[in-house]
């Protein structure tokens, strides 16, 4: 079962992403694409010969040990784990999203967090894409296929 949205947890996820996604900029000129740190970490290297990886790694590791600190710590719980249409289905789902992110270019933290905030009109068509899709996908899952 999925957990209930709490508004301050998902206020304080937000202001640490924009923070995360201000200090790449910032301290390094890069623009905090979770697909594109990740994807460009392997071969082939596309970006120009672009083989700065120590950010990319020290940037992936802070978002795998964000949650395990917070655990350690006693001041987060694993939520259970809610696969609604099963392992298969889930694989399937990811393997789409590496293909979406590949035509357009982003993922929904590149477009959605980062070019937004730079006035992107390329991310704002994608962002609008991300949301519409996800729109249709819920109201087929909800209304039409469990009928």
């Amino acid at each position: 079962m999925p957990t209930d949205f709490t508004p301050w947890s998902a206020l304080a996820g937000g202001a640490l992403i924009g923070l995360a996604a201000s200090l790449l900029m910032l301290g390094n000129g890069r623009i905090a694409g979770i697909s594109g740190i990740l994807g460009r970490l392997l071969p082939p290297w596309t970006a120009g010969g672009d083989r700065d990886w120590m950010p990319r790694l020290t940037f992936l590791a802070g978002l795998i040990a964000a949650p395990l600190l917070l655990q350690a710590a006693g001041a987060w719980d694993w939520p259970a784990a809610w696969l609604p249409g099963g392992s298969l289905l889930m694989a399937v789902a990811g393997l789409l999203v590496g293909v979406g992110t590949t035509l357009g270019s982003g993922c929904t933290s590149g477009h959605g967090v980062c070019g937004l905030a730079r006035l992107s009109p390329r991310s704002l068509a994608a962002t609008l894409t991300f949301m519409a899709v996800a729109v249709a996908t819920v109201f087929v899952r909800r209304h039409l296929l469990e009928g």
